[in-house]
């Protein structure tokens, strides 16, 4: 009580002179909202949070000067509140569609639904002196109540400020609409309570005659609610079958129809007018009967029967009223936040201790602001790259910084929920390429980060053209391989131009090997090995000196017969091949650029063969000669060695070459390779040694 007055005396003095929007002065307002607080008995830090949430901005004043007098607890509610206040008087700027949006973004702001409560009573406040306002900002207010505040109330089943809200918006932006019902309602109150009175004394003795423990209690319709059911059934007033209504409350469900049973032996039924929620539940997990019966009067009256236990799971369960009320869709994030602020309600101490060590009830998602008071939801890691990509993509790509309250913060800065963004943007340009570096944490929605990497893709399809076509010209000079028909390998790699296919190897979506690997049939090689592996061999090598080919090759028409490799070329898989009819030793293949070829093929083109590599090929190995151009160094021979070893091919020669100066040193070497994916692999790594400037086979 003590604190209590010191907080009076502190109000009436910085309060001196300060009037509401309505005209009524501060203090008595401040006076106002404690009350409505108080009688929904409320704590003590609630009632000084009430009482000081209007703290005039001096400068004599700072905020900790709140804490030291009245506990760091109440600063908090005090400042708490005034930022939801900011946000809810957005209320009436958003589009309707962002209005659900807005309702999130408060419940998610509040850490403490205290203020949320205290918000609620300082709206009701007002209202109730709102007739004092200019008519235009009455109509804004209403509106922002009927949207905001009043659902709020209603999700956290604070029906007495929710059902006052309601018709207190009613009676401001449809005056004609609401006096006409107050008119209805007045002209039979007294004959209309009498009757609930009588019904809900024989309801109970009838309940008690057979042995049913009941608990039953009026529930008259307020005027808002009445005006929504005719609005949604195109009735009249006179049609709205629970103007007057009852519920009871029983133990089991045997007894619920036992009940209904009473009512209508006793009451005549209305035709059409009997739901059985419990045999046939609402999809929201809503349970009770409901029926309208014809009283002694004439008049109708309905009648809601349920367990107690289908009543809290109605009131403050799964199947909350609001859900079906608002036809809202299943919103589990919502619903687990609004279950620990009922909880706080019903239970604080055990809601607080609850939430200290669970996470169940973490937020999940965050609310923020646009400068244009649009609410954007995000998931929670978002950051102000995320927030420019959900308001559009090209906000996104010309994003360069960005303000949060009013601030200068880094890209990279998490939100939270409330705060108001503002993105600076450039008049051209695109993306940062350090925006899709993970550790970096600019990006952490999906959808930023697909956005991010179409634009690479859309507007560095040239250079990745460029850079494809730089990558394969490389890898065919490397390996030795003829130039090939793009056009041929764009089509059996699924590519419909050559364009198409030189941009996905420039960006890195196939290696050059992969574009290489291709049979004569035009078909895709079996999935190709990644470079990066440590070795491409799971089984020893059958050494052979590449002379057991006769496995490798097909020669045309004939089976059987003796084959080898062709040391003047030494062709390896995929390599464009030719046979060459010898004397006693069968047929040696060469390439078909081979100059040996040429010429044996121009004195006796008659020994010459159509040969192709096999589809099932043998372990055996392939003979390359590679040159290695690099700088002269001591250890250069101990670095080719270890890469040698590593990738776990034999060295069958080495010869090494130094000019005159010392400065450069060619290597020869003669090594034995599988398949042209593991000398790709060997001359990748070669090329990788220090100092070595070109690595290439030789033809």
């Amino acid at each position: 009580m003590a604190r209590l007055q010191t907080a009076v005396h502190w109000i009436q003095t910085t309060q001196k002179d300060r009037v509401q929007l309505d005209g009524m002065e501060n203090l008595l307002a401040l006076l106002h909202t404690a009350d409505i607080l108080n009688r929904l008995k409320m704590d003590t830090d609630t009632l000084l949070a009430a009482l000081l949430s209007e703290q005039p901005k001096l400068a004599d004043f700072h905020p900790r000067q709140l804490a030291q007098t009245f506990g760091e607890s109440v600063l908090r509610l005090v400042q708490q509140v005034s930022k939801i206040r900011e946000l809810s008087a957005s209320g009436a700027q958003v589009e309707t569609q962002d209005t659900e949006k807005l309702r999130r973004l408060l419940l998610a702001v509040a850490d403490d639904v205290r203020a949320i409560l205290l918000l609620l009573a300082k709206r009701l406040r007002l209202m109730r002196n709102l007739s004092r306002a200019p008519a235009e900002l009455r109509k804004i207010l209403a509106n922002e109540t009927q949207s905001v505040h009043a659902p709020l109330a209603n999700r956290l089943g604070i029906w007495q400020l929710k059902w006052e809200l309601e018709d207190l918006s009613l009676r401001y932006l449809q005056p004609d609409v609401y006096q006409h019902l107050v008119d209805k309602l007045a002209a039979k109150r007294r004959e209309r309570e009498a009757f609930i009175t009588d019904t809900i004394q024989r309801l109970e003795k009838l309940c008690q005659s057979r042995g049913i423990s009941t608990q039953v209690a009026g529930r008259p319709k307020h005027i808002f609610s009445i005006w929504l059911k005719m609005q949604r059934k195109h009735l009249d007033f006179e049609q709205v079958l629970d103007v007057r209504a009852v519920r009871v409350l029983v133990d089991e469900v045997t007894q619920c129809y036992e009940t209904l049973g009473l009512a209508h032996a006793t009451w005549r039924p209305i035709p059409g007018e009997f739901d059985d929620y419990i045999a046939r539940p609402k999809p929201n997990g809503y349970q009770s009967l409901h029926t309208a019966v014809i009283g002694e009067d004439g008049k109708p009256l309905e009648i809601q029967i349920r367990t107690h236990a289908m009543h809290e799971q109605a009131e403050r369960g799964v199947a909350a009223h609001w859900r079906y009320k608002e036809c809202r869709e299943q919103d589990g994030e919502l619903e687990r936040r609004i279950i620990w602020l009922r909880r706080w309600l019903e239970e604080p101490d055990r809601a607080q201790s609850t939430l200290e060590v669970e996470d169940d009830f973490t937020a999940r998602r965050i609310y923020v602001l646009s400068p244009q008071s649009k609410v954007v939801d995000l998931p929670v890691g978002a950051t102000p790259v995320d927030f420019a990509y959900a308001i559009h993509s090209d906000v996104g790509h010309r994003c360069r910084g960005a303000k949060v309250d009013g601030r200068i913060v880094p890209l990279s800065k998490k939100l939270r929920s409330g705060q108001q963004v503002e993105i600076l943007t450039a008049k051209q340009g695109g993306p940062s390429r350090d925006w899709l570096n993970a550790q970096a944490g600019y990006v952490n929605t999906s959808k930023a980060l697909n956005r991010i990497r179409q634009w690479f893709k859309q507007q560095q399809y040239g250079q990745h053209v460029q850079t494809g076509k730089q990558i394969l010209e490389r890898e065919i000079r490397r390996l030795g391989l003829p130039k090939p028909d793009i056009t041929k390998l764009a089509h059996a790699m699924k590519y419909r131009q050559d364009d198409e296919l030189l941009a996905a190897l420039g960006r890195g979506d196939l290696s050059a090997i992969q574009v290489l690997h291709i049979d004569e049939s035009n078909q895709s090689a079996p999935p190709f090995t990644e470079i990066d592996q440590p070795a491409l061999r799971k089984t020893p090598r059958q050494p052979n000196g590449g002379n057991d080919t006769s496995r490798q090759v097909v020669v045309a028409g004939i089976s059987d017969l003796l084959t080898q490799m062709a040391r003047c070329c030494k062709p390896v898989p995929n390599d464009p091949i030719i046979g060459y009819i010898t004397k006693g030793r069968g047929v040696t293949v060469h390439r078909q650029d081979c100059r040996m070829i040429r010429k044996l093929g121009a004195a006796q083109p008659e020994r010459l063969l159509e040969v192709n590599w096999s589809e099932q090929r043998s372990d055996a190995g392939f003979l390359v000669d590679l040159q290695v151009k690099a700088a002269d160094r001591h250890g250069l021979l101990n670095d080719v060695s270890s890469v040698l070893t590593q990738a776990q091919v034999e060295v069958l020669g080495v010869q090494s070459r130094s000019n005159a100066q010392k400065t450069q040193t060619h290597m020869r070497m003669t090594l034995e390779v599988r398949h042209m994916a593991e000398l790709s692999q060997v001359i990748e790594r070669l090329a990788q040694i220090p100092d070595v400037s070109d690595v290439h086979r030789i033809v």
